[in-house]
């Protein structure tokens, strides 16, 4: 009976082995490293995608002054949206405040309407409007929202121009105050926030603005 022999390697077998071990694990690592650059790639190319559509919405709002912008039902196609603001069939309170606004034209004091707002047929009835001519603007929207005084001055002269818009509205040369400081930027941007006082002065000098209100638990 014949004995087996076991060959041992040779030393050139060994290093071969080594180097393609070697070779293996290097091929290994870059294959890591190649996965790891592309999860870093693809989450930074996600963040940017996320940045950029936050910028966008932040923008969006920021511009239109209010931060509603979803699209809602039109309850009366009449009374379209302004600036995003919808004319809807009730009141909406999970958000509502209350802003109060004076005009002074020519050297007199202009009521603010009623019925800023509210369509003709009681159809429907704007986040912003009014109630009465006590110059409280009303502001009730479905979600927290931000509005500025442009809104509702734009909601009033395409939507109610009949009710009483001063075509000195759309001049220059107003003065205005907020909460009996003078406002030296854009009317239009004045931010309504709960109980701002806002005085508007065209041809009226010498006018004293509202530093109070009597809001009567509004």
């Amino acid at each position: 009976m014949s004995k087996q022999v076991t060959r041992r390697p040779k030393k050139q077998d060994l290093r071969k082995e080594r180097r393609e071990e070697q070779i293996r694990r290097e091929a290994e690592r870059k294959r890591r490293q190649k996965r790891s650059r592309i999860t870093i790639i693809s989450t930074i190319v996600a963040v940017a995608v996320i940045a950029v559509g936050l910028t966008s919405f932040i923008v969006y709002n920021n511009t239109h002054g209010q931060s509603q912008t979803q699209t809602r039902p039109i309850v009366n196609p009449q009374y379209p949206p302004v600036d995003n603001i919808y004319c809807e069939q009730q009141e909406q309170l999970a958000f509502h405040i209350h802003a109060h606004l004076t005009l002074y034209i020519n050297g007199q004091q202009s009521p603010l309407p009623a019925q800023i707002g509210i369509a003709s047929d009681q159809s429907c009835l704007y986040w912003l409007h009014t109630h009465d001519t006590s110059g409280v603007i009303h502001m009730e929207a479905p979600i927290q929202s931000s509005f500025v005084l442009g809104n509702f001055l734009n909601e009033w002269s395409t939507e109610f121009p009949s009710v009483g818009y001063p075509s000195e509205l759309d001049q220059t040369g107003w003065q205005a105050y907020v909460n009996g400081k003078p406002y030296t930027g854009d009317f239009h941007k004045i931010p309504l926030q709960a109980h701002t006082l806002i005085t508007l002065a065209y041809n009226t000098p010498h006018v004293v603005p509202d530093t109070t209100y009597n809001w009567n638990g509004l």
